[in-house]
């Protein structure tokens, strides 16, 4: 709108000024208007513009500004002045709310005074930060602000930006190797930076920062690209030669301030600290000796000390009861060693935060894997392991000419016995119906467009949640972009999503990732050194069913899984595209001569199905033949349980769990609201306490409420709602254009049957998924919620689309699936968990643990997402 203030600033609270910006009034009041169905643009211009004449009046010629409380007093008056009582009601509730969450921000953070990144950050996720991620002294006091968390994780982005710098740094290698020298950066700390004034730095580096500085100068001078001795680079520091690069800074700063990318978890944790360790996960290798198997033990113990997670293979162990010819003993089999692991996975918390996180995966071929496919039906067994089994192109040729297959003992490659594969396909189906474990692996899909294999044969493991295929040794480097950051709302209040935003964020973000690998401090050498070799980034989405709900389109539809597509296919394309421009400046990963990049490969499916194509793929490989490319991948789906709740978005690329949620506190009870159900609610006036307890009895559910338009019903979809083939699918439609594999939960009601599950699995892997865990309601007794789904026993919101007709054109039977009107019973004789509303079953677990409510805050309200037992409450995962 178009109003002339001749007042500059305005007088915060803190008693600083800030510009004075009339859309901050406008949104106000357009948001009370909303908040009680009135909301009328004239009438809405009408109060602004009376607010703006009053300060014109009274400051517009005068050198003192009014106060934020001043001006919100003359709004009040505004309203009332217009005969708009129940909007100035709204107004003034809306004033007292916030005041209400300023003092809860300032207590919760020991501060007496808030700044714009504690505004920008709900209440929730203050919370949050507090709890897990800010920095606190040896009682456990909190030393540092949201606002100085993100400068200190930007101040060590920044630096890798400055050693490429074409006056420090020759891509060719050319240099002669400087002399070393010695660097104590506690005698620099405070007074190395960027953004100097006379206040100090915008962006301070402390002994830390400085530590990782010096080691990635040394690495490059031992690679001949460093054009200056340590001294004169330090001499050009100290006289801010680098002052340009404040910029960069503050980019990689305002991307996780303005909630459009948060870096995984530990780079949040140990970035500038003396730990740090930026990585989520890693993978370990294990042979058939006793010193390999001590190493791995030891290495996993040193990983679970730095705040990360491993994924093994346990393949090239012998069996359970094969000779040891060293002894004359008789071999205790993978399992045992798993236990191992676990064990010491259990003595060592990660990182000081949080207890480590293990995969444990065994080849279908191997002679213990009935033992593996059970081991986790008894309670107490493996609690702190994820377990997978790895199935081969071999088995499913077997299954599919019913013919016998061959379990083969590693030791030696001879057939151990031979079983019928579809008696195992049942075993794992059953074992995943009944507890949620094992999860499937396919090793044919995860190396069908593997760019490495020429260079280090297949990969044959994966991190704790299955998103990351690694080898030996090396890391996960995560970061996910937040989509709901680029939805745009219009003036009557359609939205729609900002792609040029979108596509800008994406190369920044890639550029942030890109910088850690030079900027981690590893726990292990062989570690490092495979990582580097990659250089894998694994930069991710999350926010997608909030996305969809703004933008108007059903999850499961057919226009939600082509923006899926879409939004993974530019995800891809634009990292992709900016690591090319990185390698034209700092070079290729080590091992691209190696790998299938320069014979025109390329590590998507969708790459190889031109039909899907949005975007100019075939020039993108040219410039890669031609250029080289900085990364060998550069996206992956990882879950985002805790950073989801940061930037209070949906986690990953799952559908909602529920809509609303009872949320319990000391001093009573309120409704927890999606955010963007809640804007609908209120803009179309149908927002209220009764209406929200109706759906929380509804297991967080819009299905069936009559009070909820039909058209937003379709829309405002929760996991139970959608079918569990649907589920299979979303991941597949974004897996075809993205390089490493997803992290998604594969929900079923509780009353499927074994064959559902059989069927999944079937599906994933013709679709081309690299892995897929499913989760029938109640099989880990965490939440069960009532949606309409459960309670019929069938899916109440049937949304047309091409899943049922793609399946039965693969030869699945989907017969029973599409007779849905009918009740099913629980098949097989096994029941189904009794429910329970919106709380937990007593018979919770994590892993085989009894669990009955969160093990941080409390909560009984415990929900199983993107693989893991989380909290919504307070972002506990059992998982990371």
């Amino acid at each position: 709108m178009n109003i002339a203030s001749r007042v500059k600033y305005v007088v915060k609270r803190d008693g600083s000024l800030a510009s004075f910006d009339v859309m901050r009034i406008y949104n106000a009041v357009k948001a009370a208007m909303v908040e009680v169905g009135q909301y009328d643009r004239k009438k809405l211009e009408k109060v602004v513009r009376y607010v703006v004449r009053v300060l014109n009046e009274k400051y517009g010629d005068l050198d003192t500004y009014p106060h934020v409380e001043e001006i919100q007093d003359i709004v009040e008056l505004a309203l009332m002045k217009n005969d708009l009582y129940d909007v100035a009601k709204a107004y003034i509730v809306y004033r007292k709310e916030r005041e209400r969450i300023r003092k809860e921000k300032m207590k919760i953070l020991g501060k007496d005074r808030i700044d714009e990144v504690d505004k920008a950050f709900s209440l929730n996720a203050i919370r949050l930060l507090a709890a897990r991620y800010l920095l606190k002294d040896e009682n456990g006091r909190i030393v540092e602000s949201p606002k100085e968390m993100f400068k200190r994780v930007a101040a060590l982005v920044v630096i890798p930006d400055i050693l490429y710098d074409e006056r420090v740094f020759d891509r060719e290698g050319r240099q002669k190797v400087h002399p070393h020298e010695d660097f104590n950066p506690l005698e620099y700390e405070g007074k190395l930076g960027l953004g100097r004034s006379k206040d100090g730095f915008e962006f301070s580096w402390n002994r830390y920062h400085l530590e990782r500085m010096k080691c990635l100068y040394d690495e490059l001078n031992n690679q001949g690209k460093m054009k200056l001795p340590w001294s004169k680079l330090l001499e050009m520091l100290l006289k801010g030669e680098f002052e340009d690069y404040v910029t960069n800074a503050r980019e990689y700063y305002d991307i996780m301030v303005s909630k459009k990318f948060m870096p995984n978890s530990p780079t949040l944790f140990n970035a500038g600290t003396r730990l740090g360790q930026l990585s989520a996960c890693f993978v370990l290798d294990i042979d058939d000796d006793m010193e390999s198997i001590m190493k791995a033990a030891h290495d996993a113990a040193i990983i679970f000390k730095s705040g990360g997670g491993i994924g093994i293979n346990y393949s090239k162990l012998r069996p359970e009861g094969d000779v040891v010819a060293s002894t004359g003993g008789i071999a205790s089999g993978p399992i045992s060693f798993m236990k191992l692991i676990d064990a010491v996975t259990d003595v060592i918390k990660q990182g000081g935060r949080r207890r480590g996180a293990c995969m444990g995966i065994l080849e279908i071929w191997h002679p213990d894997i009935e033992k593996f496919i059970t081991a986790k039906a008894s309670e107490g067994v493996l609690t702190n392991h994820n377990i997978s089994v790895m199935i081969d192109e071999k088995f499913w040729r077997h299954l599919k000419e019913n013919k016998d297959y061959p379990l083969v003992n590693p030791r030696n490659g001879k057939v151990w016995k031979y079983i019928k594969p579809r008696d195992l396909f049942r075993m794992i189906a059953e074992m995943a119906w009944r507890t949620g474990d094992p999860g499937v692996l396919f090793k044919d899909n995860i190396n069908k467009y593997n760019v490495l294999i020429t260079a280090k044969g297949e990969i044959n493991a994966t991190n704790p949640c299955g998103e990351e295929p690694l080898y030996p040794y090396e890391s996960c480097n995560l970061g996910s972009i937040n989509l709901y950051a680029f939805v745009k709302f219009r003036e009557d209040g359609g939205a729609y999503f900002d792609w040029e935003e979108y596509h800008r964020t994406i190369k920044l973000a890639y550029r942030f990732l890109d910088n850690i690998i030079d900027v981690n401090r590893f726990p292990l050498k062989e570690i490092e050194e495979s990582t580097k070799a990659s250089r894998k980034v694994g930069l991710g989405l999350m926010g997608l069913a909030d996305t969809l709900y703004a933008l108007r389109i059903p999850y499961n539809s057919e226009e939600g899984f082509e923006f899926m597509r879409k939004v993974a296919e530019h995800l891809t394309f634009y990292a992709m595209k900016e690591s090319v421009e990185r390698a034209k400046l700092r070079g290729v990963f080590p091992l691209y001569d190696r790998s299938r990049y320069p014979e025109g490969s390329m590590p998507v499916a969708g790459y190889y199905r031109r039909d899907l194509w949005t975007l100019p793929w075939d020039e993108l490989a040219e410039e890669i033949r031609k250029h080289g490319i900085r990364n060998a991948e550069v996206t992956t789906i990882a879950p985002t349980g805790s950073i989801s709740m940061l930037v209070d978005v949906s986690s990953g690329i799952e559908p909602q769990f529920a809509l609303v949620y009872e949320k319990r506190v000391t001093v009573g009870s309120f409704f927890y609201v999606d955010g963007e159900f809640e804007r609908t609610l209120k803009m179309l006036g149908l927002y209220s306490d009764r209406l929200l307890k109706k759906i929380a009895e509804n297991g967080g559910s819009a299905q069936g409420i009559e009070e909820i338009p039909e058209d937003l019903q379709r829309v405002f979809v929760v996991a139970y709602d959608i079918p569990w083939w649907d589920h299979v699918r979303a991941q597949a439609e974004i897996q075809q254009w993205i390089c490493s594999a997803v992290s998604k939960t594969i929900n079923m009601p509780s009353w499927v049957s074994v064959e559902d599950v059989e069927k999944a699995y079937v599906f994933a892997h013709e679709l081309g998924c690299k892995g897929i865990t499913v989760y029938r309601d109640g099989s880990k007794g965490v939440q069960v919620l009532i949606t309409p789904t459960q309670r019929r026993k069938r899916y109440l919101r049937k949304i047309e689309n091409r899943t049922l007709e793609i399946m039965r054109s693969m030869g699945i039977d989907v017969e029973s699936l599409d007779k849905l009107s009918e009740e099913k019973e629980v098949e097989n004789g096994i029941k189904g968990a009794p429910y329970v509303e919106l709380t937990v079953e007593d018979n919770n677990h994590v892993g085989n643990k009894r669990l009955e409510k969160c093990p941080v805050c409390g909560s009984k309200l415990l929900i199983y997402e993107e693989g893991c037992v989380r909290c919504p409450e307070c972002g506990w995962s059992a998982c990371l």
